[in-house]
C-alpha cells in the first residue's frame, strides 16, 4: 500500500522564483487553503522539498 499525503498551500508564492511557482503547479496545488492528495513517490517527496516552506504537509492513513 503507497503512503498518500495531503498538501495544502499555507504561503504565497508572489515573489517566488519562477521555479518554486511551477513546482506548486506541478503537485496540483490550485489555490492556497485547498488541500491536495497525492502518492508519496520518490518524485513527489522532492518537489515538496523544495517548497516546503510554502506547505503544509500530514500524512493521510
Amino acid at each position: 500500500m503507497d503512503k498518500k499525503l495531503r498538501i495544502t498551500q499555507i504561503k504565497s508564492q508572489i515573489d517566488r522564483p519562477k521555479v518554486q511557482k511551477r513546482t506548486i503547479e506541478a503537485l496540483g496545488i490550485q489555490k492556497m487553503n485547498r488541500p491536495v492528495e497525492v502518492v508519496a513517490t520518490p518524485q513527489v517527496l522532492g518537489m515538496i522539498k523544495t517548497v516546503e516552506h510554502l506547505l503544509k504537509v500530514e500524512e493521510i492513513n
